[in-house]
């Protein structure tokens, strides 16, 4: 039985944004467990730039914002466990974890955050009839397999959902030099960033079809094709592809807490932040959350109290403005363009990057 200030079950943007705020806010012994074999959870994966504009003024890929992260952790001397999973949590405040390092390990904790992130919601979540064949991923793990894996999936894709990684695959895929048929979404309106609809479909002609999903997959061995539904019509038509991305929702990771929160309520010791808390937009975000909600836990041990306030996500959203956006970073602010340059950029800029 090992014991702590603080246990910090996920090191991604929130877990490791939490770690460093709880190491400062004076706790003394807190403990990072990371169930891949690298700290920075799905920023590993995200090969592509827009992070830390916020954060950190600059743009920079999912790694180079996860290396930076690292080096803080390692800087502060925060003690981390990577290759271990987080089998149970009780409601005594005992995590028990495993992994091939530490065998079974039992953690007693005076605070526990959960920053355990978010899972994709599968086809078999959706009611698409035909077989299950091979070629068929959800973006998060198209995107691991071709960019952490170096694997060919496919030649010709259909991509079921508008969610922001589905659109980052479309664009990656075309850079590859794969065909991508088109983006299904089934609302009147795309599901992504603005920025990266423009970025990602507009400006490699990929199509967005709104209004429209998946009711059949076709093919036994490798998926042959879909059957495309229009909701407001109701015809069908059949798309011939070998490759079905789904991006089509994400979860809250927060299983672990089920045993211990079965009348709603949490207890006291237990915090959670990031993605685990409630699906984000922005990574920034995610850290700045994380790292507030690594204060409330230090204040916890500390003074045994903490507070129901919460860090309000930034509004970066264009909604359906048809006029220009800067797509320079996640925010898609509206611009308008005046003689000395552009006007309405949050981050003040007169020369941002705008597109129609």
């Amino acid at each position: 039985m090992m014991e702590r200030d603080v246990l910090i079950i996920g090191g991604g943007p929130a877990g490791m944004a939490a770690a460093l705020s709880a190491k400062q806010s004076g706790c003394g012994s807190v403990l990072l467990a990371e169930r891949s074999e690298t700290l920075g959870g799905i920023l590993n994966q995200c090969v592509h730039s827009g992070f830390g504009l916020t954060y950190f003024g600059e743009e920079l890929t999912g790694p180079e914002y996860a290396e930076r992260f690292m080096r803080k952790i390692d800087d502060a001397h925060i003690e981390h466990l990577t290759n271990v999973m987080a089998i149970s949590l009780r409601a005594d405040g005992v995590a028990l974890l495993s992994g091939a390092a530490c065998g079974l390990l039992e953690i007693r904790a005076k605070t526990v955050i959960l920053a355990t992130g978010c899972r994709e919601r599968p086809i078999g979540a959706l009611p698409v009839t035909g077989a299950r064949p091979s070629g068929i991923f959800t973006a998060g793990s198209a995107q691991k397999m071709v960019n952490l894996g170096g694997y060919d999936i496919g030649d010709r894709f259909i991509i079921l959902g508008s969610g922001d990684v589905g659109l980052i695959m479309a664009r990656q895929l075309t850079l590859l030099g794969k065909t991508v048929l088109s983006v299904l979404e089934k609302d009147d309106r795309c599901g992504g960033l603005e920025r990266n609809k423009r970025s990602c479909l507009d400006d490699y002609g990929i199509p967005l079809m709104t209004r429209t999903t998946v009711t059949r997959i076709h093919g036994s061995a490798r998926i042959e094709g879909v059957t495309v539904l229009d909701l407001d019509s109701g015809a069908k038509s059949f798309a011939a592809c070998d490759t079905l991305i789904t991006a089509v929702g994400l979860i809250p990771e927060r299983d672990l807490i089920d045993e211990i929160a079965a009348d709603g309520a949490l207890p006291d010791w237990l915090f959670l932040c990031g993605n685990a808390c409630t699906v984000h937009d922005l990574v920034d975000d995610v850290t700045l959350e994380g790292a507030y909600v690594g204060q409330e836990a230090a204040r916890f041990v500390q003074e045994g109290v903490r507070t129901d306030a919460s860090i309000s996500p930034s509004t970066h959203e264009a909604d359906a403005y048809e006029g220009i956006i800067c797509v320079a970073c996640p925010k898609s602010c509206r611009l308008i363009k005046t003689a000395d340059g552009y006007e309405g950029a949050l981050c003040g800029r007169k020369d941002p990057i705008p597109s129609r």
